[in-house]
Order: C-alpha cells, then sequence, then structure tokens
C-alpha cells in the first residue's frame, strides 16, 4: 500500500486581503470619528501602511481593518502589524500579511509532530512548507487535530491530502 501523505502550508488569500483593506478604507471614509484626522490605509508595496494623526486613531485603523480580515475568514496570526511610530505630524503603523513557514517555526512544527503524533508519522521540511508523511490516514488525521489544538504563531492550513 502506498503512503498517503499531506502538505501543511501557511498562505494568505491576497484578493480576500486586498477585498479587506478596501472595505476597511470605505467604513474609515465614512465614519464620523475618523473625520478630520487624517486617518487612512492603503498597500506600500507589499506592506499595508495605516495613518492618523494621533496614535489612538492610528490603533483604531488597525482595528477596523483586523475587523475586516476576520470577517474574511483570514487569522490575524497572518498580520505582522508593526507599533505606532510618528512620522512628522502624523502616526503609522506598517503591517505585512505573512506567507510561508519559516524554518524556525517548521521546526517547532515537526518536533510537535515526532514528539506528540503517531510513531508511524514523518514530517519533511520543503523549503516554506511541511510533508507530512504515513501509511495510516487515520494517522495524518490525528496529526491534522494534534495541530489544530496546538497553539502556534501561525495560522496553518493543510492540503494535497492524498
Amino acid at each position: 500500500m502506498a503512503d498517503s501523505s499531506f502538505d501543511i502550508v501557511s498562505k494568505v488569500d491576497k484578493q480576500e486581503a486586498s477585498n479587506a483593506l478596501t472595505q476597511a478604507e470605505k467604513e474609515i471614509e465614512q465614519r464620523y470619528d475618523f473625520k478630520g484626522v487624517g486617518a487612512s490605509i492603503e498597500w506600500s508595496g507589499e506592506k499595508i501602511l495605516m495613518k492618523a494623526n494621533s496614535e489612538e486613531r492610528v490603533k483604531a485603523v488597525l482595528d477596523v481593518f483586523q475587523s475586516k480580515l476576520v470577517k474574511r475568514g483570514i487569522s490575524l496570526k497572518s498580520l505582522d502589524d508593526g507599533k505606532p511610530y510618528a512620522s512628522g505630524k502624523e502616526f503609522r503603523i506598517e503591517a505585512t500579511l505573512k506567507d510561508g513557514i519559516e524554518q524556525p517555526e517548521a521546526k517547532k512544527i515537526a518536533a510537535i509532530i515526532r514528539e506528540q503524533g503517531p510513531k508511524s508519522v514523518k514530517a519533511n521540511i520543503q523549503g516554506d512548507e511541511l510533508r507530512v508523511v504515513s501509511k495510516s490516514r487515520d494517522d495524518l488525521q490525528e496529526v491534522m487535530e494534534l495541530l489544530r489544538s496546538s497553539d502556534l504563531d501561525i495560522d496553518v492550513q493543510f492540503t494535497n491530502y492524498r
């Protein structure tokens, strides 16, 4: 019998993120508490740039964006938001969307599978994703459940289940 496998990835749907940003932009333009404070949110290359005239307002812009991401089904673990910083007369926050599993996080996931998962399961790091292989499909589903219940720093999806 052939081995069964699946991949563990951490990807963000760019279109959904863009839609969330557009919705946040519209809400910021329309809300009364954002009138006259220079509040805005926009793409700046691969980063998301939020601006306002006070630290509290720029945090409120971030909060609006986070709520739109959640409504669109994007985990907040995928958003890497920085601290507010002053730039001239305005405050800014630069945020990025995490894409791919970085090496330390991949090693941590592999260690969890090795220590707590079934003994027949093997996890291999392949670039920015992990391939999990086993003879038993039940063991693979057990690993998926284990990772869903683990407190990981990133949002993971399971693909190529065969």
